[in-house]
């Protein structure tokens, strides 16, 4: 029997999952570029790392953004081993807010040495009203919310995931 992704201790994200990221000669099927900033001037970036239990910058992750509202569905993918600073980086649009929840991203950490992905969501600090009334958003203690909101500073959006620690980002099982 072969073992499936989820079996397997990777990295092995690079060579399957963003080849071209890497440098691998053949296409990706997703990347970074859920839109182009060129042609949408709206577009964000969100920027961010994921961090150990030491606060230090792992440099092998993969994140994946899942956004949709009622006019869009986007998917994104980026590893943070070809960034100088072990960043993550999206380019996307803003999500609309869907029955009043305030706009989020689903946010999926795969990394070396877990062997199920964890799941989380990105919200946006400049939505203060939508935040504060966003169901999913307050069945999270008042003192942990702060991990999944992403903060701006001018254009972009910065978000950093803690797998383990004092400011550990808070997971959903799903």
């Amino acid at each position: 029997m072969l073992q499936t992704p989820s079996q397997t201790v990777g990295p092995y994200f690079a060579y399957g999952l963003s080849p071209e990221q890497y440098l691998y000669n053949f296409k990706s099927l997703v990347g970074n570029l859920m839109v182009n900033p060129i042609e949408n001037p709206d577009s964000i970036t969100i920027i961010g790392k994921v961090l150990d239990g030491e606060n230090q910058p792992i440099p092998d992750a993969m994140i994946e953004l899942w956004q949709i509202d009622e006019n869009n569905q986007r998917f994104g993918r980026f590893g943070t081993g070809t960034d100088p600073e072990s960043r993550f980086i999206f380019h996307t649009l803003k999500p609309e807010s869907v029955a009043g929840q305030a706009p989020y991203l689903t946010v999926i950490v795969f990394m070396r040495g877990q062997l199920i992905h964890s799941y989380t969501r990105l919200y946006f600090s400049d939505e203060i009203t939508l935040n504060e009334q966003d169901e999913v958003l307050n069945t999270v203690p008042s003192e942990r919310r702060h991990t999944l909101i992403a903060q701006k500073k001018g254009s972009v959006y910065e978000f950093n995931i803690y797998m383990q620690g004092e400011n550990e980002t808070v997971f959903f099982e799903i």
